[in-house]
């Protein structure tokens, strides 16, 4: 065999194992998880990790500044749903120091808030019940974890005591209630009960309830109780979440809302032009997502494309106006939930 011979064979071997390396790169990848997709994600991370300062917050842009904690939470959740824990991958430091942070912002009675949070705390409160209790399974220091477990446990108990009367909560703990703020509540519960913390199966009961009684004549759910039957899209996907998260899968109410949600996906191909469209997708990927197959096939893909397509070139996405922590940590919620690294996602 002469040179020649050996040196084709051997381009042939190199191109036979570089394109199988190729292949099992992708094989690896969830499904609909692109190497685009990998690379948006990437820089999304990487913006975010440049915004967090040395204290631990996201208070460098305007939504850091107003909702410290309800960003620096989201913000964690975003780094968790990565595969990053307190001291494992390339933004533990970052998981790290938020976690420090939110812990250092529990007030006395039980309300995780930094101020006022521009006079909603409780927004803060339950995304912080939901990265608290995300990290207490991941946390390896006994002490830290212990003092996980006290805030989170104080911060369920002022969850409860804050439940309006027929079953929700509003901007502050006891003023009322609303639809976003509920389901923030619940999301943020559900997730300490994942985490092995005990929840009052009364506090449940009775927001599942009110959810009942928002629902509007078109199967989903109204602003709040007393608003009339404005059917809200965004808290209605976000309704579905909450719904699933308290087991109520097959319930007609749930069924209901996934009927008028995924209807409205379907009749607006062109996309939404709302104010609220992060917030929309943030519940709407989780409810598509826990529904199985049918319903995550036809909405991830566009939805992956168009967030891709609307990063700008310094990683971030520009939420709902809200600002870049806000956006940049939706949308890397949103591109990540293939992964399942965060139970409270998971199907």
């Amino acid at each position: 065999m002469n040179i020649a011979s050996i040196f084709q064979m051997g381009c042939g071997c190199l191109f036979l194992l570089c394109s199988s390396a190729q292949v099992n790169a992708e094989e690896i990848l969830p499904k609909h998880v692109t190497v685009p997709t990998v690379k948006s994600i990437q820089k999304g991370l990487d913006y975010l990790a440049k915004q967090q300062t040395t204290g631990g917050s996201f208070q460098t842009t305007q939504d850091g500044s107003t909702y410290p904690v309800s960003m620096t939470s989201l913000a964690g959740i975003a780094f968790l749903a990565n595969g990053n824990t307190p001291t494992r991958g390339p933004y533990a430091d970052q998981v790290r120091k938020a976690t420090e942070y939110v812990l250092s912002q529990a007030q006395g009675n039980g309300l995780i808030a930094a101020g006022a949070e521009n006079g909603r705390p409780m927004y803060g409160h339950g995304f912080s019940l939901l990265f608290l209790s995300s990290v207490y399974g991941m946390e390896t220091d006994a002490k830290v974890r212990a003092r996980i477990a006290k805030v989170v446990k104080d911060g369920i108990q002022l969850t409860s005591s804050g439940q309006s009367s027929l079953g929700g909560w509003i901007y502050t703990p006891g003023g009322g209630d609303e639809g976003s703020v509920t389901v923030t509540q619940m999301q943020g519960l559900r997730a300490a009960h994942n985490a092995g913390f005990t929840v009052p199966k009364g506090t449940i009961q009775n927001a599942v309830r009110y959810l009942e009684l928002c629902q509007t004549p078109e199967g989903g759910i109204r602003y709040s109780y007393h608003s009339g039957n404005d059917t809200r899209l965004p808290i209605s996907a976000a309704a579905i979440t909450c719904l699933y998260s308290a087991g109520e899968y097959e319930s007609p109410l749930a069924e209901e809302c996934m009927e008028y949600v995924y209807g409205q996906f379907k009749n607006r191909k062109s996309g939404f032009q709302s104010g609220h469209y992060f917030y929309l997708n943030l519940y709407a990927s989780q409810a598509f997502y826990q529904a199985g197959d049918e319903y995550w096939d036809a909405y991830f893909p566009g939805q992956r494309d168009s967030l891709i397509k609307s990063q700008a070139s310094n990683g971030s996405w520009n939420g709902d106006g809200v600002g870049p922590i806000f956006g940049t940590s939706v949308a890397l919620i949103v591109l990540q939930l293939p992964y399942k690294f965060l139970p409270i996602y998971q199907r």
